[in-house]
């Protein structure tokens, strides 16, 4: 039965989202495409982040939290610390 796990991603600092470094960027671009092909496979259910880039989320279906877990580490992001990541059992009530 799928499960469903909520990641709450943080930058690194106050006001990323304007003064993040080109390599940042990159990284950041790597996460999309990550999270984007992730997304056709009906992984990733949702993902974005609030209008002041303080956090962002991905809402994600697997079989177990191991593969939830799996997946967050192997974000480009996380990888490259330009995020931070954390993995909270979610409770989908509405569809």
């Amino acid at each position: 039965m799928s499960q469903h796990y909520l990641i709450m991603y943080r930058p690194p600092r106050n006001g990323f989202a304007e003064n993040a470094t080109p390599e940042e960027s990159a990284e950041v671009m790597k996460h999309f495409e990550y999270l984007k092909a992730l997304n056709v496979k009906k992984t990733v259910l949702i993902a974005g982040r609030v209008n002041d880039a303080r956090f962002g989320i991905a809402l994600l279906e697997t079989e177990t939290e191991q593969e939830a877990q799996q997946i967050m580490n192997d974000d480009p992001a996380v990888i490259a610390k330009v995020f931070t990541a954390e993995l909270l059992p979610f409770s989908l009530a509405l569809r």
